[in-house]
């Protein structure tokens, strides 16, 4: 590698450094994102990593990226949001439905016991039963009833809903075989075409 080279690298590397230290100041913490533990995650991993490279110079803006294929990167606010209402342990068997490689599942890893995951599509064929946490990394219209069968007793589950066109976090737990969710902060949220509601037929 050239000086030249071994300049423009460093110089990359600085670049993306202060862009995730404005993501923490003007992102995160300004919309209730303080937590220590989703700070120094989201400070740390490079989010330029996981996203086409010609978007790595936007790789920290305030809205959603194309991947490309249909698949989206959430803002990194939605991302910390979810981290904070999903409140992963050590001892959670955790699923996320999502990218194997993404980003979400890159800050989830550490921070539980054991990390599941799986796209979308594949949803149902996820293994039943145990699962102490379930993250859904995009937002639904409808939740399928077959995720209740693979959420443990009073497991937790965080997801992006659509409802009436508008976005929010949600969350729910497994009560009496199902579960029901609860919204909460409006927000943009790419919407998982996986989960839209059935077609209605109008006259």
């Amino acid at each position: 590698m050239t000086v030249i080279e071994e300049r423009a690298t460093h110089d990359e590397r600085e670049t993306a450094l202060a862009a995730r230290r404005a993501m923490i100041d003007s992102q995160l913490r300004t919309s209730g994102v303080n937590e220590p533990w989703i700070l120094e995650a989201m400070g740390s991993l490079p989010r330029e990593d996981f996203v086409p490279a010609n978007m790595r110079e936007a790789a920290y803006i305030d809205r959603a990226i194309s991947l490309g294929d249909g698949q989206m990167l959430a803002a990194p606010v939605v991302h910390g949001r979810m981290l904070a209402e999903a409140r992963p342990q050590m001892n959670d068997r955790a699923l996320l439905i999502g990218q194997a490689d993404g980003y979400l599942a890159a800050l989830l890893r550490p921070l539980v016991g054991s990390l599941d995951v799986v796209a979308p599509d594949d949803a149902a064929a996820a293994s039943d039963g145990d699962y102490s946490l379930i993250v859904i990394d995009g937002a639904v219209e409808v939740l399928p009833d077959t995720l209740a069968g693979k959420l443990a007793d009073d497991g937790r589950l965080v997801t992006g809903q659509m409802l009436r066109g508008v976005t929010r976090i949600a969350t729910g737990r497994k009560i009496a075989g199902g579960i029901s969710l609860l919204p909460l902060a409006e927000i943009g949220i790419p919407v998982l075409p996986e989960f839209a509601a059935p077609k209605r037929w109008t006259f």
